[in-house]
């Protein structure tokens, strides 16, 4: 485990990162994705950034996931 001293560029390493996951949303999954939100929802610079990383955190959230969704599918065509 490395400690990271306070003025070290540890903060806004991460907060770079989530950024980049959030700009290429479509090719990072949502574990992913959920984690670069919470970065910027706790981290971000401006109250707007942080508010649109909560807004799609609700929305990675809301989503089924397609082997669940996939389970509940068959199970309604077996009816």
């Amino acid at each position: 485990m490395t400690i990271h001293p306070r003025s070290s560029a540890w903060p806004a390493d991460r907060v770079a990162e989530a950024r980049a996951v959030i700009a290429d949303v479509a090719h990072h999954s949502d574990l992913l994705i959920r984690l670069a939100c919470n970065v910027l929802v706790q981290h971000g610079e401006t109250l707007g950034e942080r508010a649109d990383a909560l807004r799609l955190l609700v929305v990675v959230n809301a989503r089924r996931p397609v082997r669940r969704a996939q389970r509940e599918d068959q199970g309604r065509a077996a009816r």
